[in-house]
C-alpha cells in the first residue's frame, strides 16, 4: 500500500510540474529608421529587459522580447540626434511594429 501511495504522489507530481512549465515564445520588436543610412542601433528598455538591434539598410528587429511595454532608443550618426520612442506593446509570440522613426539634425 506505501508503494502505491508514492507511485500515485510521483504521478500527481509529474502532471502538476508539466502543467507548471510553459515554453517561452518572446515577442520580437521591428520598425525602420528614416534616413536609412542614419541610425547605427536601436536599444530596448523595459522593466525587466534591455535588448539592441543593428539598424541595416534602415530597418531593425529585435527577437527574444519578453512580454511588456519598451522604450527604444535609436542611436543615430552624427550630424542626426538620438530619438526615443515609448510604449512598444510586446505580446508573447507576437510581432511589434514601431512604424517609421525619423531621425533629425
Amino acid at each position: 500500500m506505501d508503494i502505491t501511495l508514492f507511485r500515485l504522489a510521483a504521478v500527481a507530481v509529474v502532471i502538476a510540474g508539466s502543467f507548471a512549465f510553459q515554453p517561452f515564445r518572446g515577442g520580437s520588436i521591428r520598425g525602420s529608421v528614416i534616413p536609412a543610412d542614419g541610425g547605427i542601433r536601436v536599444w530596448a528598455e523595459s522593466a525587466v529587459d534591455t535588448l539592441k538591434a543593428p539598424i541595416i539598410n534602415g530597418s531593425y528587429e529585435i527577437a527574444d522580447a519578453k512580454p511588456g511595454a519598451y522604450k527604444l532608443i535609436i542611436e543615430a550618426k552624427s550630424p542626426y540626434k538620438n530619438v526615443a520612442k515609448d510604449g512598444v506593446m510586446v505580446s508573447d509570440g507576437q510581432t511589434a511594429d514601431a512604424g517609421e522613426i525619423t531621425l533629425e539634425k
